[in-house]
């Protein structure tokens, strides 16, 4: 048995199940399988993989996409295998970044690595039904009490036109205790107050995770629905392949030369220019790295990093590489640091060995002023279609989750302002002891309502996802449509137009995609003011001895 399917809290306000809980409570209750679902979205999925394959269980990756101008259509799209996963990635991204989006037209599209569930009975009178779509798409059956007359319109609809049945059981909460929690959290969502809220925008109050006996059970009289369930799991076959590196490529104009041969003959180029005259220790050195770096197959991240170097300097944007980079003899031969290596003592193996996991982690910084014109570039040399920001999850805080509860309880922003400021900035878990010790709070009674159950229900929004953020530096660059690894989206504030990966920086790394540091450093940009300004009214020489990029 597997749930047809759980939303999990990553799917920022729809569920309020947290991925650790789905996970533990299907190996709890030996489950084979277990489906994540989140609401037109892939956030969780990577980290929901990762913790599934700890616990020898196997993932189902999917999503639940509805239509933006039409709430009645909607459909579970569920991934058969890696080309179903890229496919729900690029339905995903479109679905976040089109306005224009129509969940019918993906139907003319094909579909034959995913398989399609709905209980919508608006969107399967709504679709042309070719053979192969017929082969794909389940009809789903859900008995709960609200339930119940649409699912007997459902099957008899099924029957009708030769549509196949699935029995389901949507979870958006672990228990049914839960349920008041999971009002709260679309409350939140909708920027409404909890008893305003229309109950059609409501989950049913039995979406619940439901046990295998119990599901059994409850469908025991169609047993051809939970065989269709099974057999959906079992011919279910992604692998991400987790922690395989999937590097950026860099395009040659050389078509004799192979990334290797290029990076070295740049970094002895480079050597030439930092050594003079050349010694004997300086080349073993550079061929020792390079060796190395060819061997862990970074050679061609390596050049990305001296293209972006290249052009900043061509541009005249102050840069300069930080970390255990600096210990590298060819960082500093292609431009990234400034530090020299071999006069400084400094340990490569620090930075990069043949037994380190993961790929070399190179930080540039920038002019603060100049930084966005250094991420243009790389989008517009790599491709719109490869590169990305890299998302960071805000969760929510002590302070954050009681403001946004205490609204949903219809407090008012000054009532919440006055007592938010005595919150401290921690976490939100054990809230209301944190309170009761404040003599600030001694005017308020917080073990009656509605205090004591916005305090109760702040405490478990502890660490929940809020929204989607910018990572403050990482950006990926990939071989392939980013879209065949991850789903995109705009940042929270979409008027900016950024665009960011649906999963956040540790998913990013455990899928293997690879990033970049660019950062942006105030001092940089003040140090290239003072030079233009001794430039202008200084001697040519103090200036020229203040250029921190004239090579050696």
């Amino acid at each position: 048995m597997f749930t047809l399917h759980a939303h999990s809290n990553y799917s920022l306000l729809s569920g309020t199940i947290r991925i650790e809980e789905l996970v533990t409570f299907a190996k709890k209750h030996g489950s084979h399988y277990v489906a994540l679902t989140d609401t037109n979205g892939m956030s969780g999925l990577i980290k929901f993989v990762k913790l599934c394959l700890e616990q020898n269980i196997k993932p189902i990756l999917g999503s639940l996409v509805d239509d933006p101008k039409d709430k009645k259509f909607y459909a579970v799209f569920i991934a058969k295998n890696n080309e179903g996963y890229a496919q729900l990635c690029r339905i995903i991204t479109t679905r976040k970044l089109k306005e224009d989006f129509s969940l019918i037209d993906l139907f003319s599209e094909s579909l034959n690595n995913l398989y399609v569930i709905t209980s919508s009975i608006e969107l399967l009178k709504s679709i042309k039904f070719s053979q192969e779509l017929k082969q794909n798409i389940f009809v789903e059956l859900i008995v709960t009490q609200k339930a119940k007359p649409k699912t007997r319109e459902l099957y008899e609809y099924a029957k009708e036109n030769n549509l196949q049945v699935v029995a389901s059981h949507p979870a958006y909460f672990v228990s049914k205790e839960d349920f008041k929690l999971h009002q709260i959290v679309t409350a939140i969502r909708l920027n409404g107050v909890i008893d305003n809220i229309p109950i059609e925008l409501l989950e049913d109050e039995e979406y619940y995770l439901m046990k295998p006996e119990e599901f059994n059970q409850t469908w025991k009289g169609l047993p051809e629905a939970v065989w269709n369930a099974d057999r959906i799991a079992h011919n279910c076959q992604v692998d991400l392949k987790l922690g395989e590196y999937k590097f950026p490529e860099y395009q040659l104009k050389e078509k004799e030369e192979t990334p290797f041969s290029y990076l070295w003959k740049i970094a002895f180029q480079g050597l030439a220019r930092r050594y003079q005259p050349l010694t004997e220790q300086a080349i073993k050195k550079l061929q020792y790295e390079l060796e190395v770096i060819d061997e862990l197959g970074y050679s061609e991240y390596f050049l990305i990093v001296w293209d972006i170097i290249r052009e900043a300097k061509a541009r005249g944007i102050m840069h300069l590489g930080r970390g255990s980079a600096a210990n590298s003899l060819v960082s500093y031969c292609l431009g990234f640091t400034e530090v020299d290596p071999i006069e400084q003592n400094l340990y490569f193996e620090r930075f990069l060995n043949r037994g380190r996991v993961s790929p070399p982690d190179i930080d540039l910084d920038f002019s603060w002023r100049e930084r966005d014109s250094i991420i243009k570039y790389i989008f517009d040399k790599y491709g719109y279609d490869k590169v990305a920001m890299i998302s960071t999850t805000v969760t929510f805080r002590a302070r954050s989750a009681f403001r946004e509860v205490a609204k949903v309880f219809g407090l008012s922003n000054m009532e919440i302002s006055e007592y938010s400021k005595y919150i401290p900035w921690s976490t939100a878990e054990g809230l209301p002891s944190i309170v009761a010790k404040f003599p600030q709070t001694k005017s308020i009674d917080i073990t009656i309502d509605p205090w004591k159950s916005i305090l109760k229900y702040s405490s478990k929004l502890s660490e929940f996802p809020h929204y989607l953020s910018i990572h403050p530096s990482g950006i990926i660059i990939t071989k392939n449509k980013l879209t065949d690894y991850a789903a995109l989206e705009y940042a929270k504030n979409k008027g900016l137009g950024l665009i960011v990966t649906q999963p956040d920086m540790y998913s990013i790394e455990d899928i293997g995609l690879v990033k970049i540091d660019i950062l942006s450093q105030r001092s940089l940009g003040v140090l290239k003011e003072t030079m233009k300004m001794l430039n202008e009214f200084g001697e040519d020489e103090e200036e020229e001895n203040l250029n921190v990029y004239k090579l050696k």
